[in-house]
């Protein structure tokens, strides 16, 4: 497959890109996407098929019922490194294998309404906490342990709301491939 096909399957709204500098109402924005995922994501795999749900988003991709249960699994990983960021000074995360997460018998046959209903409940708590946030608790970050690298509370928003609608986009884009 084309290299600038793959990249389009694989990254359909693009990289995460952030900066420092974002305004409030760009995180007031962040925030209304995760509390919109989760009805999002129903909506575009509650009617789909068994057959559908194991259908890959791209060649050598996550079918739709791993993506739903990864969403779920990043996510929640997410909202403890968020905790972390808020209860702690600059705490070292611990990483996940995403990968290998999503080989495991839950991601690859475990319905997807138990995901739904996971990320339902999850989001609402999070975004409850997150829009109780001032300026001084978004400066608040955790470590990245694979690159070192500081993410603030802030950022951290801005990247779960992007991966939300990244995942999102790859199951909207195979609907529409597909004609569903």
């Amino acid at each position: 497959m084309d290299k600038i096909v793959m990249e389009a399957l694989k990254f359909p709204i693009g990289h995460f890109e952030y900066s420092a500098k974002v305004s409030k109402a760009i995180v007031d924005g962040w925030i209304k996407d995760l509390e919109e995922l989760p009805l999002i994501l129903e909506r575009l795999v509650g009617d789909l098929t068994m057959e559908q749900l194991e259908t890959p988003y791209r060649p050598e991709g996550w079918t739709i019922r791993q993506l739903v249960h990864h969403i779920a699994d990043s996510h929640h990983h997410s909202y403890t490194r968020f905790k972390w960021a808020l209860t702690e000074n600059g705490p070292l995360i611990k990483a996940y294998d995403e990968k290998s997460w999503s080989s495991l018998s839950d991601a690859k046959t475990a319905p997807v309404e138990l995901s739904l209903n996971y990320l339902k409940a999850l989001h609402a708590k999070l975004v409850f906490l997150l829009k109780s946030l001032d300026d001084q608790d978004l400066q608040k970050y955790y470590v990245h342990p694979d690159d070192k690298s500081k993410i603030t509370v802030k950022e951290n928003i801005g990247k779960y709301a992007w991966h939300g609608r990244h995942h999102c986009a790859h199951i909207q884009g195979l609907l529409e491939r597909k004609g569903w």
